[in-house]
């Protein structure tokens, strides 16, 4: 019962708090940009293995993300054959943009809220964060 809470309480969450779309972009891609984000030197192959998709899949999405010039490619400085990916400026607004919450939206639900809830809220995501990691 905990997870179906838990799911629902998350996409009202979402929902409810999610800024509105500007750009259109994929799930996958979204996936990908969130990817390079949290982990270092990403390579191609380390998007195909995520996403379970092939490796000629795998670069064609990252075409369109440097295309979209969300994300660039940099030649290792150790060993000339790795190309790891990168956020560029405008692909950090992107992925923030379809993965944070709107901080108005955010701002004005929490000021509902008494400082003590407030901190629970804070307390219940940090440890959710934690153990996820």
């Amino acid at each position: 019962m905990i997870i179906k809470n838990i799911n629902e309480y998350f996409t009202d969450i979402y929902f409810y708090l999610h800024p509105s779309q500007q750009e259109i972009i994929s799930h996958q891609s979204v996936r990908i940009l969130q990817l390079i984000q949290k982990q270092q030197h990403v390579t191609i192959q380390d998007v195909a293995q995520h996403l379970h998709i092939s490796h000629n899949t795998a670069s064609e999405h990252v075409k369109k993300l440097e295309k979209s010039k969300w994300v660039q490619k940099e030649r290792s400085q150790e060993d000339q054959r790795k190309v790891y990916l990168s956020l560029t400026v405008d692909g950090w607004i992107m992925l923030r943009a379809n993965t944070e919450l709107d901080e108005r939206k955010l701002t004005n639900a929490l000021a509902k809220l008494s400082e003590e809830d407030q901190q629970k809220v804070l307390e219940g995501f940090r440890l959710l964060s934690e153990v996820v990691k």
